[in-house]
């Protein structure tokens, strides 16, 4: 299973599909539907938000799998 940096890494991947401009960190909270300040304390204690990680892979149709393990 990924570490929490690595997820996120991926979830920018994602995010930034087909775009060209960079994809920060508060772009991926806002995809998760938590505020900036709540991410940036999710990211110093190295925790992870499984149930907004799962919701936005559901709503983007995007494999868990890919995201959590891969």
């Amino acid at each position: 299973m990924r570490d929490f940096e690595s997820i996120i890494k991926e979830l920018k991947s994602h995010l930034s599909s087909g775009k060209k401009k960079k994809v920060l960190d508060k772009d991926v909270a806002d995809a998760l539907e938590i505020s900036q300040a709540n991410f940036a304390t999710i990211k110093r204690r190295n925790t992870t938000p499984y149930k907004n990680i799962l919701e936005f892979c559901y709503k983007e149709e995007l494999s868990c799998t890919k995201v959590f393990f891969e």
